[in-house]
């Protein structure tokens, strides 16, 4: 079977996008799974940039069709942030708990129409075969709660609060958010594209 290398230590997020592209020809790994440690420097300004950094290199040292993701919260009242730096944002050792608690704090003085924000999701399909990236962006508007609620999913999701519900995503079925979140639009796109046909490991084809 060909195989799809997703850039990603995250397991949480490796079992997401397994359920999201599960039906494509594909065997998929992660990174794990072939063994790769190497730093992966993702010092761009974008979402964009960072996945077409983590693809690229990891693609290029593996040989295999790759494909990378960037995703994060924007917080509308704090001007964006955490955005790019969500993984890091408050301080790479320190847990999501953490995180989320210096956000909520940041927003105790804002009034819930205020609160708005979007958790974005770029995802980069990438063949070191042709040196070709194929880009997809995945959005969902929200608003953060004003506390954390909820134990699903993982990261920011217990504070945040999906455009049309009452519950973080924490609190929803994870079922329900699998159909609504950022990375089930992003790579619902890559998973359109792979179906199409012609895309195999990169050591023997090309995208199509």
């Amino acid at each position: 079977m060909k195989e799809l290398l997703v850039a990603t230590t995250n397991l949480h997020k490796f079992g997401e996008i397994k359920g999201i592209l599960d039906g494509i020809p594909f065997e998929l790994l992660c990174l794990e799974d072939v063994n790769y440690n190497k730093e992966i420097i993702e010092n761009g300004e974008s979402f964009e940039e960072n996945a077409v950094i983590k693809a690229k290199q990891v693609g290029r040292d593996t040989g295999y069709l790759t494909v990378a993701d960037d995703s994060g919260l924007v917080v509308d009242a704090l001007d964006g942030k955490p955005g790019v730096y969500s993984a890091r944002f408050g301080g790479e050792d320190n847990d999501y708990t953490h995180k989320m608690s210096l956000i909520l704090d940041e927003l105790k003085d804002v009034e819930g129409p205020k609160r708005t924000a979007r958790f974005v999701c770029v995802a980069v399909l990438y063949s070191p075969h042709t040196n070709t990236c194929k880009i997809v962006k995945g959005v969902v508007n929200g608003r953060i709660a004003t506390e954390i609620r909820g134990t699903n999913g993982f990261g920011y999701d217990p504070i945040f609060i999906p455009e049309g519900y009452n519950r973080t995503f924490g609190e929803l079925d994870p079922e329900i958010k699998a159909s609504i979140s950022h990375r089930y639009k992003a790579f619902s796109q890559i998973k359109g594209l792979l179906l199409k046909g012609g895309y195999v490991n990169g050591n023997t084809s090309s995208f199509g």
